[in-house]
């Protein structure tokens, strides 16, 4: 027989699978192709349960879209960009990137980080870069140390900013409620029947460290009471908390509580207290501020203190960049968001 034998040309496998359409994911869905096309692209006016379900049925039939034409199409990429302020704020940013990354998958959508390294201009510089780059918006990651530079005038794109007032009072901004925290935490002290507070804290200029101060002082005039120190303002450092802890224990020797500014702070005081021969929380109570947990959770006792929830913060955050995607608006300024006092041994000896 002439000619090379079929079996020279090699197995024959099954044919290369079709992608599925997103017809397919419509039907699967029991919706319109309109309705699935608007769950798949982040777009607003359908339901949250109906987005679910077309997601699901994406999901479920490994549908996977043609960014490029959808791009061409849409005039949109599905990326926001999120761009951090100062490399000092990443261990708050990062919660706050997590809850967002929650927010962003459920729309198919993707970021990129951008860090301006607490460069003055770098922050606008990286938001013209960005939009350049075809972003469909900007989520930015401030310090809450300081007022972060407005850039939304210059992105020309939807920006939110999140964890920190900004130079603009039109911005629309997500912060942490600092005051109702310190509420919560002089209101469980007060129900132990502590009375004789001090306060060590960080840098007095800070935004959340006024806040703070401000709550507590409502908090204890509310129950009648005052503090028999401080507030002490300083640096975030286990250092100088140290040496104010000694100034606080030499000042006011009978005092029941400390109420320490942060996690950081409250570690290296609890270490002074029963370096001191006080019994931590029977005779002095110690409370602390972020949930930080290599800190909350190892010092013995454990901290009692106040998670912001920062990835709550980083989800809500999206949601409204998302509504400004879709050209609604949602009103300029601050919302504040609340957290949870996580209670442990520090101040509660059942829990010591």
């Amino acid at each position: 027989m002439n000619g090379s034998p079929i079996a020279s040309r090699g197995p024959v496998g099954p044919p290369p699978s079709r992608p599925t359409t997103l017809t397919e994911v419509a039907r699967r869905a029991g919706v319109s192709l309109t309705t699935a096309s608007k769950a798949v692209n982040g777009r607003d006016r359908i339901s949250e349960a109906t987005r679910k379900r077309v997601l699901r049925a994406a999901r479920d039939l490994a549908y996977a879209p043609n960014l490029v034409a959808k791009s061409l199409a849409s005039g949109r990429s599905s990326i926001i960009g999120v761009l951090l302020r100062d490399p000092t704020v990443h261990r708050f940013a990062m919660p706050i990137v997590i809850g967002a990354q929650s927010v962003l998958e459920q729309r198919d959508f993707s970021a990129i980080i951008a860090d301006a390294r607490g460069v003055e201009g770098r922050l606008a510089d990286l938001a013209v870069m960005l939009r350049q780059r075809y972003v469909d918006g900007l989520l930015v990651v401030g310090d809450n140390q300081g007022r972060t530079p407005s850039i939304t005038a210059i992105a020309e794109i939807p920006c939110v900013y999140v964890h920190g007032p900004t130079t603009n009072d039109r911005d629309v901004v997500h912060v942490v409620d600092d005051f109702t925290g310190a509420v919560k935490v002089v209101d469980h002290l007060a129900e132990l029947g502590r009375a004789r507070l001090a306060h060590i804290t960080g840098p007095e200029n800070a935004p959340a460290v006024q806040q703070r101060v401000l709550g507590l002082t409502h908090a204890l005039r509310a129950h009648g009471l005052r503090l028999v120190y401080g507030p002490l303002y300083g640096s975030w450092s286990q250092r100088w908390a140290r040496q104010a802890a000694r100034q606080v224990l030499a000042a006011a020797p009978d005092l029941d509580a400390i109420v320490c500014g942060s996690d950081q702070i409250a570690a290296a005081v609890l270490e002074v207290v029963v370096a001191s021969g006080r019994r931590v929380p029977q005779e002095i109570a110690i409370t602390g501020y972020d949930n930080w947990a290599v800190f909350a959770q190892e010092t013995d006792p454990a901290l009692t203190t106040y998670d912001m929830g920062l990835e709550q913060l980083g989800a809500a955050a999206v949601r409204d960049l998302f509504t400004m995607m879709g050209g609604t608006r949602v009103g300029g300024g601050t919302r504040h968001h609340d957290g949870i006092l996580v209670v442990r041994g520090s101040t509660d000896p059942r829990l010591s």
